[in-house]
């Protein structure tokens, strides 16, 4: 197991993915970032295509859910996930909701990009081809949670809206929380133009910190500094945030990139999952 830029790399059998060391330090959650290795999906899919409403096989993607699963010891059937449509709505999952949208788009939890729970044994996951995957866990009060934070959800401070749901629902204490911000596309090849400055402007006074000009009404926009900056005004200590800094537009090899592919192109996942305590 490699360091890589905050996040460590895991290999089981062909599939690699990510995982946060200062999560797997606390013993409590089983949780990782897949790459784009490992899986069974041809074409602008290959390989580990975990997105179902992409446009791949269906059954090729169920399998690579399938392998993810088994490399992590999830239960696919127990599987979660949400439709994501680029909001700031956050779902406290419980376990009626255990399987909604694992194995299709349509049963899949409508009109949230953000997941949290604090019942033992859910897999939580979320999907991703540039977009900024947050992971979120609480120790203390042992709760976990996933946001999807494109630029519209970063503008809505989609990670600040999970914060105040485990707090509301669970009792988290923002210094109590762990806070990992995974591979997305970067600030070397982020470029965005006035429409997203516009809604930048609106929630950030430290817009200006957070992009560079790169030509005529043309920025490059730090996503993942810009999420780091809302959960830090929102209490979340600095020394308990990793970052991976991994850019998936440059690194295409190993990630999907919605960008860097031209629009046609597979979905990593990020998973999360409180252990059961009683099975240790």
């Amino acid at each position: 197991m490699l360091l890589t830029n905050g996040f460590a790399i895991n290999k089981y059998d062909h599939l690699w993915f990510y995982s946060i060391p200062a999560f797997t330090a606390t013993g409590l959650v089983v949780h990782g970032f897949t790459t784009r290795m490992g899986g069974v999906s041809t074409g602008s899919y290959a390989s580990l295509n975990l997105g179902l409403h992409v446009g791949d096989d269906a059954a090729a993607v169920l399998e690579n859910r399938r392998r993810v699963c088994r490399a992590l010891g999830l239960s696919f059937h127990r599987l979660v996930a949400a439709q994501q449509v680029h909001g700031g709505e956050v779902c406290v999952v419980a376990s009626k909701h255990q399987g909604m949208g694992s194995d299709s788009v349509d049963q899949a939890i409508a009109n949230v990009d953000a997941l949290i729970t604090n019942v033992p044994g859910i897999p939580l996951s979320s999907y991703y081809a540039d977009c900024v995957p947050l992971f979120f866990l609480d120790p203390v009060n042992k709760a976990v949670g996933l946001a999807h934070a494109g630029w519209k959800g970063t503008v809505q401070k989609i990670g600040v809206n999970t914060l105040q749901r485990m707090s509301s629902e669970f009792g988290t204490d923002p210094g109590d929380l762990l806070v990992g911000i995974g591979p997305s596309i970067g600030p070397c090849c982020y470029v965005v133009d006035s429409r997203v400055i516009n809604k930048l402007t609106a929630a950030f006074s430290c817009w200006n910190e957070l992009v560079k000009p790169c030509g005529r009404e043309k920025w490059l926009l730090d996503l993942w500094e810009t999420n780091k900056r809302a959960l830090l005004e929102a209490g979340v200590k600095e020394k308990n945030i990793t970052v991976a800094k991994m850019c998936t537009s440059c690194h295409s090899d190993m990630f999907f990139s919605h960008r860097a592919s031209g629009g046609c192109t597979g979905r990593m996942a990020s998973l999360i999952m409180l252990k059961d305590e009683r099975n240790n």
